[in-house]
């Protein structure tokens, strides 16, 4: 059976000539400001209230909503360890790094791609100032028992909701849960103000440290008076339109990115809906017996469709990604972040020789598994001919 030439690339469509069109309009208006002002500012509280938490900062990309999420951390304890998956993107390890943690690593779930409950509890300790969980591709990270042993323990969350835009656990968004939490609007993603990214919290103080921490840690850009009261009055030999409270970034987003981003989120429901749909499709199609399908998909919401071979196979491996690539289906091996990230180079000069082995499963992910686009406008024929094609690897298997 010779496969079917399909194209299919890993996101399409995701702006639209309407978004374009809108961008248009406001750099045709009169001295349209192009910095971060009223389109940011709104488009935060317009993402506030769809997440359902009191603030958000709308930054340059989801990496710098890592960075800046562990640099605000960092304020508020000594150096000590940050628990993490290895299945995910660098930026989560690298903002640990950057910000004088040491990452700690759990094994991920297979069932959901996300650092496993039990693993991750087995690593805290004494040393342990937060747990930063990567909601892959769409999947929930979160249980009753993480929660509560958090909360019990007095170690914070982090979560990096990069990849999964209006997913939920127990009926509520995630990104909701966490002392701070993480957005990337990056091209590819469920929505996209094409560079672009996000952090969230309900803690005041932390919001107005964010503001500075996006912003050369200017105190101007805190919107609390009596912050900047206090800084000016301890302060006097300063100008107080230009007082550093830390030695923090330039990570700001534009008007530009403001108007597209508040565009796209009264889109982003119908379009989740529709990516739901496309992977119970796309599941339901695919053979179970030599793919993984039984994922924990209550709550998800998935920009890609995850395929993971159930077992370890080379010859299969190369087979498959012969067949996607002679069909013009984009694919990307190792799933997040290209797998298992105890294997670069940024972090080998640090572990121990082959430290990834200590996890399996994301190894697993690393070598054998894939995934490949979920858009809104992807028709269901085309979802089955894509899971027909994978399926045709299971007959070369029996062939030889």
């Amino acid at each position: 059976m010779s496969p079917q030439q399909i194209d299919h690339p890993l996101m399409r469509n995701n702006i639209s000539r309407d978004d374009l069109d809108a961008l248009i309009d406001y750099l045709k208006g009169d001295d349209p400001k192009l910095t971060q002002s009223s389109n940011v500012q709104k488009f935060e509280e317009e993402w506030s209230n769809w997440l359902g938490v009191k603030h958000s900062v709308f930054v340059n990309s989801g990496s710098s909503a890592n960075l800046i999420s562990l640099a605000v951390l960092r304020q508020f304890v000594e150096d000590g360890e940050v628990i993490v998956p290895p299945l995910t993107w660098v930026s989560d390890i690298a903002s640990v790094l950057q910000n004088g943690f040491k990452p700690v690593f759990a094994d991920i779930n297979p069932l959901t791609l996300c650092m496993d409950t039990e693993n991750i509890l087995e690593k805290i300790n004494s040393r342990t100032r937060a747990v930063f969980v990567t909601h892959v591709q769409g999947f929930n990270g979160l249980s009753d028992v993480l929660l509560k042993e958090l909360r019990t323990r007095k170690v914070q969350l982090i979560e990096d909701v990069c990849e999964s835009h209006g997913a939920t656990f127990c009926g509520k968004k995630l990104g909701s849960f966490g002392w701070m939490s993480n957005f990337s609007f990056y091209y590819a993603h469920h929505m996209t103000t094409i560079e672009g990214g996000m952090v969230c919290t309900n803690d005041d103080q932390v919001y107005q440290m964010l503001r500075m921490f996006r912003s050369h840690g200017m105190v101007r850009e805190s919107t609390d008076v009596d912050l900047q009261v206090r800084y000016a009055k301890e302060y006097p030999d300063l100008n107080p339109d230009f007082i550093f409270a830390f030695p923090a970034y330039n990570v700001r987003n534009t008007e530009l990115g403001g108007v597209l981003g508040r565009r796209q989120l009264r889109k982003l429901d119908t379009n989740n809906e529709k990516r739901r749909e496309n992977l119970e499709i796309f599941l339901l199609n695919l053979d179970s017996t030599l793919f993984r399908t039984n994922f924990e998909t209550i709550g998800s919401c998935n920009y890609a469709f995850p395929v993971v071979l159930l077992q370890p196979n080379v010859d299969v491996r190369d087979r498959m990604e012969t067949i996607l690539d002679n069909a013009n289906i984009e694919f990307r091996r190792g799933n997040a972040g290209g797998g298992n990230q105890l294997r670069q180079p940024y972090l080998r000069s640090i572990y121990n020789e082959k430290e990834w082995e200590k996890y399996p499963e994301t190894d697993h992910v690393h070598s054998f598994g894939w995934y490949i686009g979920n858009y809104p406008d992807l028709e269901t024929g085309k979802i089955k001919k894509i899971c027909r094609l994978l399926n045709t690897v299971g007959e070369n298997i029996h062939r030889s």
